[in-house]
């Protein structure tokens, strides 16, 4: 029951129909009378051939109208993968008129035209193309003759689109673009070349199980410095094709600086090399492009053995060129065995791929002679695809030899000898002895790899990405969720709520006036302690004091003082800014407000009159240093409260002390002003990682790396979270943006700052820095004479005149400044590591300055004399 549910799911076949409709400009071997048909062909299968049509010489346009079409089946991913890499041949023969003693027309074939059917695969139904048609051979100078060429109109169109919208959203497309191979064994000769096929061949997935063979056959071996005439890459399957048309329309050939490489040979060193074994040795030559259909299963395979093992393997090969006899069936000759040598492969590292955002890698890589074991041990894959590959490379060989204008010679005598002794069966079920003398013939031949230091240039690109990179707005946005943007200026606050406040405001000052008008009429007795407290003279007063209050004109004051903050209520609160019509609306609304006011009124009163006992001072906790530093951020503080630089000092300062809240409040404020103030975010960053809130740390960490994209703390710090979580991706991704901005920087420190610091600029500074530290004093801390360590504070003045600086190296200081110690312990870490257990004096004094703030203070002394002995030194 499976297998049918199964079945009746599969989408049946879908017909792609192609209409070849006319040809322009077609001229024949015989003058203008000409007839021709046009023959179609898909991969190896022929779809149809038209019939044979005059051409109007009027129009100098051929009328073909003919249609030929074929199934695209889905039971799989292969025809899917068939239709982006395998383009429709459309090839344009001439039929001449029969002889006198022929009994047949003969034909001549005016050229081919290569039809991309890549639109179908990006959700078109219907597309029509005007392409040149190429003629049989490549002409010398392609520059002069194309405008003479003729033109051919082709529509490709299907019912219904061969991707749904989710398919089309899930899937992606692999280009694999396979360039040259440089620096080759010194056994390749020029003068044999034509007599062998250079092949390689990459796996990559087409499902969730299933693995398919690139294949990239037919390179040529070229002598030094010559070049290709295109700057187009070759389809990798058109068997029947030749000439120009061979070329890809829109896929050129495009050139990297070594250094933005993902290879093996990108450092300095490399170059001079790199260049030598363009210029002076012989090189392989394939330009080919091979595309790559990958369904959502098939990507999301791609990711997960990526993710497993990152190399996979590049694998190299030569094979001879064999011509199929006549004596021996198509069958006969693809089943043949085909002699492999110079066995080689190149591990080629994925892993940039899941990079987010990335969609392209490229390097020039090494290849190493093929032995299984190694093979297993670096990719964990077993076996070889070098015979599948070497089968369907012969397979192709026979026809793409004549389109690229070679011409093999015809196999020796000692050849055919040979592919006579060989059994067939060997190639696919080997035994032990054989196995074994051609694994030790294909080491040796390897060897030669190692010992001419052969690389191989690739490049694999992706339609989109594996792994989605998060927009600097998409970011943005998440910062602003976690701390909401604060703006410049406080806004003016309106409102019912405002009004109502506003009315305890006037309520507590007329009543502050009303007890300063009573003091001054009986404040003597009070004094005195003579008031009496009897009802009679209570109300005596009361009545005294009101007469004095209306008599003064002070009662009318306090009315008028109190009117504005009333009228505000009414038209806020109950938002009525008319006069009343009806006299019982009025009065009940009146009644209404007098009533709210009263209730006002006593909560006001309440708070005014309400005793707070004043709480004890605590003793004081802090001393002179630290009320020395508070005062000074206080001001800072008091003066300029928009400033983000003053709270993310206050931060750091709150970070020395161990008070943790206080320094997240701190920065999240500095973020709050400036939502790119990157010290702020990364050390926001830094208190979530502390407070495990990781995926608050990763928003603001790579935040951070987009508001400065050339900041070379920030990507480090985004590679030591990545390297806590234990995300080896991202932290090898990180890292490696950061080493690449910081060679980049070295390389201008060295045309603007000299590499040598002398000695008396280098105490000058620090005699200056002592200064500083003498007047200002650490804070927080009291220093004294003996405890100054100037030596941290002499590196930051001198780190711009170092001519190279270690990505780990600026980053320890930067975190210690800020007392950041769990990612300070992290950076010395890796410094340590980069320096391979030889760190210098900084590295040292940077430790002993981690050891002092986490009050390990014997460990920080053996840290500092370290330093001190590595400075003598």
């Amino acid at each position: 029951m499976a297998s049918e549910e199964d079945t009746a799911s599969v989408r049946p076949p879908e017909p792609v129909t192609i209409l070849v409709v006319r040809c322009k400009n077609l001229k024949g071997s015989k003058g203008d009378s000409l007839n021709s048909l046009v023959r179609l062909e898909f991969g190896a299968n022929l779809l149809g051939e038209s019939p044979k049509v005059e051409a109007n010489t009027e129009t100098h346009s051929t009328e073909y109208n003919f249609h030929a079409s074929f199934d695209c089946t889905f039971e799989d991913a292969t025809f899917l993968d068939s239709i982006a890499y395998k383009p429709v041949i459309v090839t344009v023969v001439e039929v001449l008129p029969k002889d006198k003693k022929g009994k047949e027309e003969k034909i001549n074939i005016l050229g081919h035209s290569c039809i991309d059917l890549l639109p179908l695969l990006h959700g078109e139904t219907k597309f029509s193309v005007m392409q040149c048609v190429h003629p049989v051979t490549v002409p010398n100078e392609p520059a002069t003759t194309e405008h003479v060429l003729p033109e051919i109109e082709v529509q490709v169109s299907v019912a219904q689109p061969l991707l749904t919208e989710t398919q089309l959203h899930n899937s992606n497309l692999l280009s694999v673009h396979v360039d040259s191979a440089f620096s080759v064994p010194d056994s390749w000769q020029i003068q044999v070349a034509q007599q062998f096929n250079h092949t390689v061949s990459l796996p990559i997935p087409i499902s969730a199980e299933k693995e398919n063979t690139v294949v990239i056959s037919n390179g040529l071996l070229r002598a030094p410095g010559e070049r290709e005439i295109a700057t187009q890459r070759r389809w990798s399957a058109a068997p029947s094709a030749s000439g120009s048309c061979l070329y890809i329309t829109d896929s050129n050939i495009e050139t990297l600086p070594f250094e933005d490489e993902d290879g093996d040979l990108r450092d300095r060193e490399d170059i001079a090399f790199r260049q030598e074994a363009v210029n002076e040795k012989n090189h392989v030559t394939w330009n080919a492009e091979r595309r790559c259909f990958l369904s959502a299963e098939a990507a999301e395979s791609l990711q997960n053995k990526v993710a497993q093992n990152r190399y996979w393997p590049l694998e190299i090969m030569r094979t001879p060129i064999q011509q199929a006899t006549k004596a021996k069936g198509k069958q006969s000759s693809l089943e043949e065995e085909i002699p492999i040598s110079f066995h080689g492969v190149a591990y080629v590292n994925m892993a940039p791929l899941l990079y987010p955002g990335v969609k392209r890698i490229r390097g020039a890589y090494l290849v190493k002679p093929f032995i299984e074991n190694e093979v297993f041990d670096k990719t964990k894959r077993k076996g070889t695809l070098a015979e599948e590959a070497a089968r369907v490379a012969n397979g192709m060989g026979r026809t793409l030899a004549s389109a690229m204008a070679l011409k093999a010679p015809p196999p020796s005598k000692q050849g055919k000898a040979d592919a006579k002794t060989k059994p067939s069966a060997a190639v696919l079920k080997p035994d032990v002895s054989t196995e074994g003398e051609s694994n030790e013939a294909r080491n040796l031949e390897g060897q030669q790899y190692l010992e001419s230091r052969t690389f191989i240039t690739l490049e694999l690109v992706l339609d989109k990405p594996l792994v989605p990179k998060r927009p600097p707005s998409s970011l943005a946005r998440k910062v602003a969720e976690y701390i909401p943007p604060r703006p410049v200026f406080a806004r003016k606050t309106g409102g019912s709520k405002k009004a109502v406040e506003d009315f305890h405001g006037q309520l507590t000052a007329v009543a502050n006036s009303l007890l300063e008008e009573f003091r001054q009429m009986y404040g003597d007795d009070l004094l005195k302690g003579s008031l009496p407290q009897s009802n009679d003279a209570m109300d005596q007063r009361r009545q005294k004091f009101l007469y004095e209050l209306n008599t003064s004109g002070k009662y009318f004051a306090f009315k008028e003082q109190l009117k504005n903050s009333v009228i505000k209520i009414v038209r806020e609160k109950y938002l009525n800014t008319t006069a009343f019509t009806d006299k019982e609306k009025l009065q009940a609304f009146l009644s209404e407000l007098y009533v709210f006011l009263i209730d006002q009124m006593h909560v006001a009163l309440n708070k005014f009159l309400t005793a707070e006992e004043a709480p004890e001072e605590p003793p004081p906790v802090t001393d002179s240093a630290t009320l020395k530093h508070f005062a000074r951020e206080a001001e800072r503080l008091s003066r300029n409260k928009n400033d983000p630089d003053h709270w993310f000092d206050y931060g750091a300062f709150c970070l020395l002390i161990g008070d943790f809240g206080k320094a997240e409040e701190c920065f999240k404020e500095t973020v709050a002003i400036a939502q790119k103030h990157v010290p702020g975010l990364l050390m926001y960053g830094c208190i979530s990682l502390m407070n495990a809130k990781y995926e608050e740390a990763e928003t603001f960490l790579e935040a951070a790396t987009c508001a400065e994209s050339k900041n070379v703390i920030a990507w480090t710090m985004l590679g030591l979270y990545y390297d806590s979580i234990q995300n080896d991706i991202g932290a090898e991704r990180a890292f490696l943006e950061a080493n690449r901005l910081n060679a980049a920087t070295s390389s201008s420190i060295e045309l603007t700052a000299p590499v040598d610091v002398p000695a008396e600029v280098e105490g000058s500074v620090s005699e200056t820095v002592a200064e500083e530290l003498a007047g200002e004093g650490a804070p927080g801390i009291a220093v004294s004479e003996d405890q100054k360590v100037p030596e941290v504070h002499v590196i930051e003045h001198l780190v711009a005149s170092i001519a190279h600086i270690e990505v780990f190296s600026s980053l320890p200081t930067f975190l210690s400044l800020v007392s950041s110690n769990k990612l300070t312990d992290a950076a010395l870490a890796h410094e340590l590591v980069a320096a391979n257990g030889e760190p210098g004096a900084r590295y040292y004094v940077l430790l002993g300055r981690l050891k002092i703030q986490q009050k390990s203070f014997i460990e920080a002394e053996e840290n500092l004399k370290q330093a001190v002995v590595l400075k003598h030194q």
